[in-house]
């Protein structure tokens, strides 16, 4: 089945965090969070501005996005467990740099 989104909805799949901390202390399944992260899978065509002209979304499919913790609505398609959520609760993009990460001692 395919799900097109309306206006400046977007369908979010949440990304699974590490199952490790920095220190190496593993998480429990009992004491993790639900991701706040997660990749773009649908994007509507966008909301209309008061000038009643059609405003696109700024995020596309395939963008990694940081949400609010209870943000957008819980929906099941296909089997799996995804997010409906306007795009003003996505708080920004992750950009993905070739730089690797720097180390602090």
């Amino acid at each position: 089945m395919k799900f097109r989104p309306l206006h400046d909805r977007v369908v979010v799949r949440r990304v699974d965090q590490e199952e490790k901390t920095a220190g190496g202390i593993i998480i429990p399944d009992t004491a993790k969070e639900k991701p706040m992260e997660g990749e773009v899978i649908a994007v509507g065509p966008g909301a209309r501005g008061e000038d009643g002209k059609l405003v696109p979304p700024d995020v596309k499919a395939g963008d990694r996005v940081l949400f609010g913790k209870w943000s957008g609505t819980e929906v099941k398609i296909d089997g799996e467990e995804l997010l409906i959520m306007k795009e003003s609760d996505i708080m920004g993009v992750i950009e993905r740099t070739g730089k690797p990460a720097r180390k602090v001692a």
